[in-house]
């Protein structure tokens, strides 16, 4: 029995072992992506952009646009509405399940849009399509949703570690931004699956950095202060832009068009600035490297001027292509602002005889981390992110500077990042910080939650009703309205009455019996935060919903299971030898 124990898989191992089948996929979604993206556009496209006529300039995105719109638009329609695709939202506000065909769907959408030099970077499809395909796993393998969650995790460290060749930075990405959790338990799959990425990813495209960075020289002590300076600078860049990305939105948002005439909108609007900036057209990537080589010194007139109208043209054509709905990142667009950022503050410096002995190319690589700090609300993350595409530790002091005083700035100027603005305005809160009662507490709803006890529309019949209260256990049924929203809640001690008058029988609805909405939990909510609800409840099975602004129906607790697991968790506190056994 000893070595029967012994030998039996525990579930960190096994996580382990599902990382890396985690990392394999991510490892070839990004080269389906990339297989897929060139099928359509076999080269450069800004090349191609600065080769072609103004009005073929103006025509290839508005029409890869529209082509990009109908293929979301119909496909869509085709496979009906399903639940929510944003990683963190599933994450945060639901059980981890992402919606295949869906995704599948937007993965097709965005392929065209990219190939076609909308503003809009990759990372975004190769991440969403492999959380969706490793969800889709658990899924198939009926798995709980804590490792549902872990498993989209997982995949979405492995599409961004696959994309850009960086393993460190696609684990963290992962654990800060969609998970918000930095315990060991779950940063090992997360690493281990980043690194098999990576490896499946360099088996077929090598080792080569995504971008072409030349070796800078150490940073002197003395030089820091301009990067602190640039910090200012990039904090305002990274701030401007959200605000830029937020209106596009807005504006987009107020016209009922459908998708494929607001698509093609947003390519005309990118086509018409390539006109005169080629280099907004797709992510950037080669755009990004020449400033990071310094090639916009000997290739323009004036540099300044160019850098400067460069940050405003991919400023609005990005703006106008996240605004319009267009699926894709927004990642290696922030990259490409913050590169052009740091080589404008770097070159007014040596146009005024200032910090001459520092590259233009090290101010740019600096923006980079200190523009995607200030967007994303981690500098952790930027700074890691920017090292691993280097690989020039020289840079480093100087990238953490200006990341921290970006970051500072930006917070003054737009509170949200922009990956937490759309999850607030939905009403769902990202603070998962409480007091614990042990580690039991450390559980949210959504670890433990059950599917829905099965609800009636609020026009279900009241013989329909009654059929379901005596062919079930339950005493309570919720009631939801066309759109799966909580409405109201059916008790079988309510019907009496109603029962009881044969004659009233054939005109009631549940909406006219049911009771008000009760109080209700999500999936974030943690087990302690939780309490009050579930005393206050004389339901047996609380009901759980995405968020209190949409009050979808997503779940149940059992409302014993959980007083039992609050009973275990005070015991074990108030047991002195337990507290011995953990140290306290």
């Amino acid at each position: 029995m000893r070595w029967r124990e012994k030998l039996v898989l525990k579930e960190e191992a096994f996580h382990l072992i599902l990382a890396g089948i985690v990392g394999v996929i991510g490892g070839v979604v990004n080269l389906f992506f990339y297989w897929a993206v060139h099928l359509i556009q076999p080269g450069n496209i800004v090349e191609l952009a600065e080769k072609l006529p103004d009005w073929e300039r103006v025509l290839l995105p508005t029409l890869g646009g529209l082509a990009a719109g109908l293929i979301l638009h119909w496909g869509l329609r085709l496979v009906g509405k399903q639940g929510p695709t944003n990683l963190i939202e599933v994450v945060v506000a639901g059980d981890g399940r992402l919606p295949t065909r869906t995704d599948l769907v937007k993965t097709c959408s965005a392929i065209v849009s990219i190939a076609t030099g909308a503003s809009i970077g990759r990372e975004g499809g190769i991440v969403q399509l492999s959380a969706t395909l490793s969800s889709k796993l658990g899924q198939l393998a009926k798995w709980p949703p804590y490792r549902l969650r872990l498993l989209v995790g997982c995949g979405a460290a492995s599409g961004m570690a696959a994309a850009y060749n960086a393993p460190i930075a696609g684990a963290v990405f992962s654990a800060l931004i969609v998970l918000g959790n930095f315990s060991m338990n779950l940063f090992a799959p997360l690493v281990f699956s980043s690194v098999i990425a990576t490896m499946v990813s360099r088996t077929f495209f090598g080792i080569q950095p995504l971008y072409q960075i030349p070796s800078f020289p150490e940073v002197g002590p003395w030089q820091l202060p301009w990067f602190l300076l640039m910090g200012v600078l990039c904090g305002v860049a990274g701030a401007t832009f959200l605000k830029l990305v937020q209106f596009g939105r807005q504006e987009f948002g107020k016209y009922s068009w459908p998708l494929y005439v607001k698509f093609a909108v947003a390519g005309l609007v990118v086509g018409i600035i390539a006109i005169e900036f080629p280099g907004v057209c797709g992510n950037g990537y080669s755009v990004t490297s020449d400033i990071l080589n310094e090639k916009f010194m000997t290739e323009q007139a004036r540099p300044l001027l160019f850098l400067a109208g460069l940050l405003i043209a991919k400023w609005i054509a990005t703006a106008a292509t996240v605004g319009s709905g267009t699926v894709g990142g927004i990642f290696t667009p922030t990259l490409f602002v913050g590169a052009t950022t740091g080589a404008f503050f770097g070159t007014a410096l040596h146009r005024f005889g200032m910090a001459t002995n520092v590259h233009m190319g090290a101010f740019a690589l600096v923006g980079m981390g200190a523009v995607l700090a200030a967007t994303t609300g981690s500098p952790l993350l930027a700074i890691i992110m920017v090292f691993e595409l280097s690989l020039n530790y020289s840079m480093v002091p100087a990238l953490m500077l200006a990341c921290v005083v970006s970051i500072l700035v930006a917070k003054q100027l737009h509170e949200e990042s922009v990956y937490t603005e759309h999850l607030r305005l939905k009403g769902i809160a990202l603070g998962r910080e409480t007091s614990r009662l042990g580690a039991t507490m450390e559980q949210t709803i959504g670890d433990l939650m059950h599917p829905p006890v099965a609800p009636v529309r609020e026009n279900t019949t009241l013989d329909l009703v009654a059929e379901r209260f005596l062919t079930g256990s339950n005493s309570f049924l919720p009631v939801v309205n066309a759109e799966k929203r909580l409405v109201g809640v059916v008790a079988l001690q309510d019907l009496k009455e109603v029962l009881s008058n044969a004659k009233d029988l054939q005109g009631v609805i549940a909406f006219d019996v049911m009771r008000p909405a009760p109080k209700t939990l999500t999936p974030a909510q943690p087990l302690l935060d939780a309490l009050p609800t579930v005393l206050e409840s004389e339901l047996r099975n609380v009901p759980v919903v995405n968020n209190h602004a949409e009050n979808l129906l997503v779940g149940a607790i059992a409302r014993a299971e959980l007083l039992t697991i609050f009973s275990e968790a005070i015991a074990e506190k108030s047991d002195p030898r337990a507290a011995e056994s953990h140290g306290e």
